[in-house]
């Protein structure tokens, strides 16, 4: 690795915290029922909506964050799980309000990050 790409831990802290919260923030408010948080695809059909900058941004972020840590060789649980809901589309895949719910219950009881001893699914 370029020494040049390094960055202090403190730089990745304050960019992983300031991804939770505006994830956080997108979660509550996708969760109450506003849609294109995991993907502006369902939004195409629906004529008079104009989607969801802030989702689309967090979307980018998250992606950027990524690769961040990756050319660190670390990891961000939270931006890994948000990013794989992100990929899921498809009529067996639950709606995001029931996704958002569900990972935010996740995220409070710190299951973020950790893989389950069976295999289930997170909406379960």
């Amino acid at each position: 690795m370029d020494p040049r790409d390094e960055m202090e831990p403190d730089q990745l802290d304050v960019l992983a915290q300031a991804f939770c919260e505006q994830l956080m923030a997108c979660l509550d408010e996708c969760a109450r029922g506003r849609k294109g948080l995991f993907s502006d695809v369902e939004l195409l059909s629906d004529e008079g909506e104009g989607g969801w900058p802030e989702a689309a941004r967090l979307r980018e972020l998250a992606l950027a964050l990524q690769g961040v840590f990756a050319r660190q060789e670390q990891r961000n649980a939270l931006c890994d799980e948000f990013l794989d809901l992100c990929s899921m589309h498809g009529e067996s895949h639950p709606g995001e309000r029931k996704l958002a719910r569900a990972f935010l219950e996740r995220i409070e009881r710190g299951e973020v990050g950790i893989l389950p001893s069976e295999e289930r699914k997170l909406w379960s």
